[in-house]
Formats: structure tokens, C-alpha cells, sequence
């Protein structure tokens, strides 16, 4: 996972923390080797070398071959030099991991959880569940150095406190990573869950696209947009909120011209089994109607698909103004197959410019469970292997 997870630091840069980034990607090297890629004199790439095998943060590589003389010692990047807590937090489970700093997930839990339970009765189940993994793996929680946390509502990420979230009662301005301090006093970062399944999703599936839009349809409607390598949240946060923008009318959709309601209201997995029930058939919510379109339901089948043309409809309007590689498409409602992925793209297809279309790949999520705790991590190790906080860690070592 290291090439999803590499900071921004230039090889031209003068710290320590300059220097780390270069050695992310899992190669050893030599420091002759770093004073050549730096344009750094050698004896000023040893002496931060140095001062990066005394944080932990690089370890020893052996040897590289001799051209005469001495062999020279190698050093590599140090994944087992701290350990991120990684959270993925659902309407009804939780998923808590334990991960290196290449984000490579070392264990992982999941059980059921009410996230309407309140924000201190789940952090505190949460908690007890990374204690537990931590005492299980003989990790002590003096190696912990981050926590991400991904929860399924807005989230104003500067300040990891959730915003007005439809079904997260009590949630709304809770301070999570005060509360989570108080037992991992280490930086807490929390995102919308969309955003961290995008860069899960990425680092699984697609490690070599710069430009990715991640799209969950399930009991709510949210994008996350990777562009130009790097996540994009938006000025408070609430960048790729698609579910809440008004689908425009098309003369193909079955809906009147007065319509009015937004993406969430008419294609979640809560809206097709809402017009489910209209017609007489038993569908409470995401999990019902995936069951029936996999029992080959003409009804399901055909709600579903309408539920993909119109997220392609507010898709295509995303393709022309941010023209990505790949749209992925996931969450509950996607897991029954083809049928919403087809009503997606006959839209997009037709709607979108045919510069935009002519090499976008529309797709169903290929990731496992673990790709929100995946994207928590990398979210941890992208601000704590910083340039500037890998050099503030040298600097007390």
C-alpha cells in the first residue's frame, strides 16, 4: 500500500522529512544513493539519516554491493515503527483495525453496533475494541501514533466534529477526537465514510489513478472525489454530497416535471424500497431490495435500474466539470449486481461530453470489507508521515 500512502515531499528538500518520502516507497537505499536522488551534500543526508534511524522511523537494510572497499549500509523505510487505530463506523456495525504506517492492516474486527446508540457509547465500544486488538497483538498503546475514524455523515474535518448527520442522533458538534484522546492522546482524524472508502478503494483497486470518483448508493447517496492524487473535501468538508442535489428532470424518467425531490429521496436503497411497497412488495430497506433484484424480481430489477439512471443523471453533470478516470460504484444497492451500474451508464454515456466519456471506466466496487479502515489509515499516515511532522519527530528523537 505504500504508493497510496507517499506524502508530497520533494527529493530536492533540505529535512529529514524531505529525505523520508523518498524512502516510502519500500526501496532501500544507500545514503550515496539519497545524496545523488537530494543534490544534498553526503554528510548532510548522513547526519538525517541518522536522524531518522534514532526516531525509528528507517531501520538498517544490509548491504549494498561493493565497488571497492567497504560495502556501503543500506537503509529502508520502518512500517513497524508505529501503529494507526483505523475505524469504519456504519449505520449498524463497526469495523476496527490495526495498521502500519504503509497503511497495511495487521488485524481487523467487525461487529454490529447501532451508530444511533450516541457518540459516547459507541467511541467507548470502539475504544474497548482497539484496546483489545492492541493487548491481542502485544502491541503497547505508547506505539499507537494516530487514529482515523470514519463515520457515516457530514464531518467538518478540520475539527472532526460531525455536522447536522441524518442518523446519527446525538452526534451533531460531539468533539470525537477530544473524546478519543482521552484514552489515544495521538492525533484522531475523522472523515465522512464516502471519503474514506474512496481512498481505500484506490489504494485496493486502483493505485495508478489520479482522478477517482468513489459513488455509495445504499441507505444514503455520497461521493468521494480523489483529483490529482489527493482527496478532496471541499472548504468545510462536505465536498461529493450528491445525494443531497436536486436530480434534474429528464423526458426518460418516470418521475412528473415537478419533481423536486433530491438524488437521496429517489435512488437510495430507503427510495427503491419505498416505491417497492407502493406496488405492493415487501421491501423495508437496501438489504430487501438486493435480495429480491438477486432473485431476479422484474419489479426490483427494474426500480434499481431507474435508481442508476438517475445517479447518472447528477454523474453526468460531475463527469464534465471534474472528468475522472473511473467512476466506482459501491455500497449496499451496488451489491446486486449489474442493474444499477447499467442505469448509470446509459446516462452518463449519453449526458456527459464525449471528451470526458471516451476513456472513463464506470465500475462495481471490487473492495472487501476492509477497504474503510484501509482509507482510515491512510488518512492518519498521510498528516503523521507529513514532511513536516516526520521532521518535528526526528528533532525529538
Amino acid at each position: 500500500m505504500v504508493d497510496a500512502v507517499r506524502g508530497s515531499g520533494a527529493a530536492g528538500g533540505n529535512g529529514a522529512g524531505e529525505i523520508f518520502q523518498i524512502l516510502r516507497d519500500g526501496r532501500a537505499r544507500t545514503k550515496a544513493e539519497l545524496a545523488t536522488l537530494t543534490g544534498l551534500a553526503r554528510s548532510t543526508v548522513s547526519g538525517r539519516v541518522d536522524a531518522l534511524l534514532a526516531a525509528g522511523l528507517v531501520r538498517p537494510a544490509g548491504e549494498a554491493a561493493s565497488t571497492g572497499g567497504r560495502p556501503p549500509a543500506r537503509v529502508a523505510f520502518n512500517p513497524l515503527a508505529g501503529i494507526v487505530i483505523a475505524v469504519d463506523l456504519g449505520a449498524t456495525h463497526a469495523t476496527v483495525a490495526l495498521a502500519d504506517l504503509a497503511a497495511n492492516i495487521l488485524t481487523a474486527n467487525t461487529h454490529p453496533l447501532d451508530i444511533a446508540g450516541g457518540p459516547e457509547h459507541v467511541l467507548d465500544s470502539v475504544i474497548a475494541e482497539a484496546a483489545a486488538l492492541l493487548e491481542h497483538r502485544g502491541i503497547p498503546a505508547s506505539h499507537v501514533v494516530g487514529v482515523g475514524i470514519g463515520v457515516p455523515g457530514p464531518v467538518e474535518h478540520s475539527t472532526g466534529r460531525p455536522t447536522n448527520p441524518p442518523i446519527m442522533p446525538g452526534w451533531d458538534r460531539f468533539d470525537v477526537p477530544h473524546y478519543v484522546q482521552r484514552s489515544f492522546d495521538v492525533p484522531v482524524l475523522v472523515d465522512n465514510d464516502v471519503n474514506i472508502l474512496a481512498l481505500g478503494e484506490q489504494a485496493l483497486s486502483w493505485p495508478g489513478v489520479a482522478d477517482l470518483i468513489f459513488v455509495k448508493v445504499s441507505t444514503g447517496i455520497g461521493a468521494g472525489i480523489i483529483s490529482g492524487g489527493a482527496l478532496q473535501r471541499g472548504a468545510q468538508g462536505s465536498a461529493g454530497d450528491m445525494g443531497h442535489v436536486q436530480v434534474p428532470f429528464s423526458h426518460d424518467s418516470p418521475r412528473p416535471p415537478g419533481d423536486q425531490r433530491d438524488l437521496e429521496a429517489i435512488a437510495s436503497g430507503t427510495a427503491i424500497a419505498a416505491d417497492l411497497r407502493a406496488q405492493g412488495i415487501e421491501a423495508a430497506g437496501s438489504s430487501d431490495v438486493v435480495a429480491l433484484v438477486r432473485a431476479g424480481h422484474p419489479a426490483a430489477i427494474t426500480a434499481t435500474r431507474q435508481a442508476g439512471r438517475e445517479v447518472g443523471e447528477v454523474l453526468a453533470t460531475v463527469v464534465n466539470m471534474l472528468n475522472p478516470s473511473v467512476i466506482v460504484i459501491g455500497g449496499s444497492v451496488a451489491r446486486a449486481g449489474e442493474h444499477l451500474l447499467a442505469g448509470a451508464r446509459e446516462v452518463v454515456y449519453r449526458r456527459s461530453i464525449p471528451l470526458a466519456t471516451q476513456h472513463l471506466g464506470i465500475v462495481q466496487s471490487q473492495a472487501d470489507d476492509t477497504a474503510g479502515v484501509l482509507g482510515a489509515a491512510i488518512m492518519v499516515t498521510q498528516q503523521v508521515l507529513s514532511p513536516s511532522a516526520v521532521e518535528a519527530r526526528s528533532v525529538r528523537s
